[in-house]
């Protein structure tokens, strides 16, 4: 009796400390996780105004540079802006120059996990520098650009000058993709090219209007203007997706002999064909121990009986 008794926990634990071992043989294999996609995020930038010239005042004996920027916004996340004037100071006497006027001016940057856009449009605008208070170095009915970026598509790039344009007080007619040219004596000059785009296989760009202007108002040197504007420009790069592992770490290798499990064979003899892992050496040593201690215990029964 005393026997059996002491004989029963000690299979019991011997069956609990061999399951347990098993179970935890699968979670051991699960750290290294397999491989899943993420998401690599896009860009989009829009801007309606942008410029790069140079001021000089004074026949030349003061520089100013003229660097602004309206509405300019840049995602992965979503943007838009709508100022409708940009301004200039410490070239005008000290006091604010405006230098663009809009009934519209719009700038939008969207980006999701499928898609990145930029949007512009210009409206009604007028653009004015230092030297020529009262007349306008461009003006525009309405001028648009986008960029968009598709997963599993082309990248698009749109520019578009609707209505009239008018140039340091003539009006021009704009050849569609070109370059234009308007010299007015006494004023200056400007070269005009237009609705550019430029595509590749994951970005695209477009712009409705870019200016290299040479503004010297009756050769007095009040105010001599050089440089470059950029009026309605969207860009987009398209999002990626990238494959990469949960876990660095490399899985347990297989046992280089595997057994195919003979018909009607019990669960306990296809063990040996999972191989070898980091536990085996404890479920081992666990073993020897129950066994050693299920001896001894059967011993001490066999003497007290």
């Amino acid at each position: 009796m005393n026997g059996t008794y002491a004989r029963m926990p000690a299979r019991r634990f011997a069956a609990l400390a061999t399951a347990t071992a098993l179970a935890a043989g699968p979670a051991a294999l699960a750290g290294a996780g397999p491989a899943h996609a993420t998401p690599d995020q896009g860009r989009a930038g829009a801007v309606v105004l942008r410029t790069g010239l140079d001021v000089a005042l004074l026949d030349k004996t003061v520089d100013v540079p003229l660097a602004v920027s309206l509405n300019e916004v840049q995602a992965p996340q979503s943007a838009e802006k709508t100022a409708l004037t940009a301004q200039l100071d410490g070239v005008d006497g000290g006091r604010p120059f405006s230098v663009l006027s809009a009934e519209v001016a719009e700038a939008e940057a969207t980006v999701t996990a499928q898609k990145a856009e930029g949007r512009t449009r210009l409206a009604h605008a007028k653009l004015h520098v230092p030297g020529l208070p009262l007349l306008s170095v461009i003006e525009v009915e309405d001028v648009t650009s986008s960029a968009v970026c598709a997963s599993g598509g082309a990248p698009v790039a749109e520019a578009n000058v609707l209505g009239s344009v008018t140039v340091l007080g003539k009006r021009v007619t704009l050849t569609a993709g070109g370059t234009t040219d308007v010299k007015v004596p006494g004023v200056g000059e400007v070269r005009l090219d237009l609705s550019k785009r430029e595509t590749t296989s994951r970005t695209a760009a477009a712009t409705a209007l870019e200016l290299n202007i040479s503004i010297d108002p009756l050769k007095l040197n009040v105010a001599e203007v050089e440089g470059s504007l950029t009026l309605a420009e969207s860009t987009c790069e398209t999002p990626q997706t990238q494959v990469r592992e949960t876990d660095p770490s490399p899985a347990p290798s297989a046992s280089p002999v595997t057994q195919a499990k003979p018909q009607g064979g019990t669960d306990e003899a296809g063990l040996a064909e999972t191989g070898g892992s980091s536990l085996t050496p404890y479920v081992a040593g666990g073993a020897v121990a129950l066994l050693l201690a299920g001896g001894g215990a059967v011993m001490l029964s066999r003497r007290r009986g």
